[in-house]
């Protein structure tokens, strides 16, 4: 295994509130795969990668305190910029000093562009888009008996709200004021997401306007960043689209990796078994020394090959959504606690598992609780799951370090996947 090297670390903490140094990356171990140990700096403390990041959609982890998410292990929280400008509005968390303080959350905190929503909301799909291809192509994408709720154009998107149907757009400096105000300490581009049955001629459009809407990003962000003096410095990823096509990923990953960004996202559309290649073609033409973010992904198995692959943080709603319909993990496999089998079973979900529902909770007890649709069992599943999906990444973190990330995933992938609950 090479040895450990890292990039310039941040000036001290003496440079001014909203100065770019107080936000860095240090690379620490470093796999022939490409992946990588690092530490994120912000100004409101580290992440250390590789990491998960809890989504906290509408600035809350559904069902669970801010304190909780820290004691599970939890080092930064995602909200949606989509959802917050809609409600309460991005100027009312700006007044209120910004999203952590917001949402009493100390630690660093991320905004996505809310590029996904707006798309996805708009065709109708509410939470999901599948990214399985069909075989068919649509330029037109649109979910079946829905009304299309927004329209793209080179100069942004208008789209209607799917609260109360009113009209709002976003351009590239909407999308940068809206997430200046949230505060988060860590921001994405605003980027046109496309799916897997886009041609390839609208996919190559696609991405050419999310290229000029990444320089319209950064001249704003910087232009609002000198004229927000009294706000902590908030760095802005790109975000890199280009469906399956490697030379789309590969143009994309140049065009913004010469740009003046700090760090990378990777998104759009893709099939599993094409997770660890797509990430690789990016990584292999993004500058090193910068943080890469891969938004979406949460199973056991994605985040070992993104991780081998050099995807350096993760984040998904998965882990709290299918909590709050019974679906839990544990080291034998995800399961569904509301089985008849587990009414006298006295067990934890994971006996295994050192989370608070684990150590004080039984599986009789939840599924008592979710079939009494009692709120608690959603805290309490919630709680276990993202400590699972936090706690599975740190072990992997910890294995890089220690030259064993291959037997470890050849023991956690093999145990998780023989089904035995």
């Amino acid at each position: 295994m090479p040895a450990p090297s890292s990039s310039p670390t941040p000036s001290p903490s003496s440079a001014p509130v909203n100065d770019r140094s107080r936000f860095g990356f240090d690379i620490g171990t470093r796999l022939e795969t490409g992946g990588r140990t690092g530490v994120i700096h912000t100004p409101h403390g580290d992440i250390r990668t590789p990491a998960f990041i809890p989504v906290g959609t509408k600035a809350t982890v559904k069902a669970v305190r801010p304190d909780e998410v820290a004691e599970l292990g939890g080092q930064a929280v995602l909200a949606n910029a989509y959802h917050l400008y809609l409600q309460p509005g991005s100027d009312l968390i700006d007044e209120a000093g910004g999203l952590g303080a917001f949402m009493n959350w100390p630690g660093p905190t991320l905004t996505d562009s809310g590029g996904f929503q707006v798309m996805s909301l708009g065709a109708g799909f509410k939470k999901v888009i599948s990214m399985e291809s069909t075989g068919e192509q649509n330029d037109d994408l649109i979910a079946e008996g829905k009304d299309r709720l927004s329209r793209v154009d080179d100069d942004g998107v208008t789209f209607k709200s799917h609260l109360d149907g009113t009209m709002h757009r976003f351009t590239p400096e909407i999308s940068m004021r809206v997430q200046h105000e949230l505060g988060a300490d860590i921001m994405f581009a605003f980027d046109e997401l496309t799916t897997l049955v886009n041609t390839r001629g609208y996919q190559e459009t696609s991405l050419e306007r999310t290229r000029l809407w990444a320089i319209r990003c950064i001249e704003e962000h910087q232009r609002l960043t000198a004229e927000r003096s009294h706000r902590p410095y908030q760095a802005l990823f790109g975000v890199l689209q280009g469906a399956q096509y490697e030379d789309l990923r590969r143009k994309a990953a140049r065009d913004l990796g010469a740009m003046d960004f700090d760090g990378f996202g990777i998104g759009g559309a893709l099939e599993k078994e094409n997770l660890g290649t797509i990430i690789t073609w990016v990584c292999e033409e993004l500058p090193e020394n910068k943080p890469r973010h891969l938004l979406g992904i949460s199973e056991p198995d994605d985040l070992f090959e993104a991780i081998r692959t050099g995807a350096d943080t993760f984040d998904c709603v998965s882990p709290s959504r299918v909590a709050r319909n019974a679906a839990v993990y544990s080291k034998d496999g995800r399961y569904n606690i509301s089985g008849a089998k587990y009414r006298r079973d006295f067990s934890p979900i994971d006996p295994e598992c050192g989370c608070y529902t684990c150590a004080n909770y039984s599986r009789a007890y939840l599924r008592h609780l979710y079939k009494a649709k009692e709120m608690l069992f959603s805290t309490l599943c919630t709680i276990h799951n993202e400590a699972f999906i936090v706690g599975l990444v740190a072990e992997i973190r910890q294995a890089m370090e220690d030259g064993r990330f291959e037997e470890l995933e050849a023991e956690v992938l093999g145990r998780y996947y023989a089904k035995r609950v």
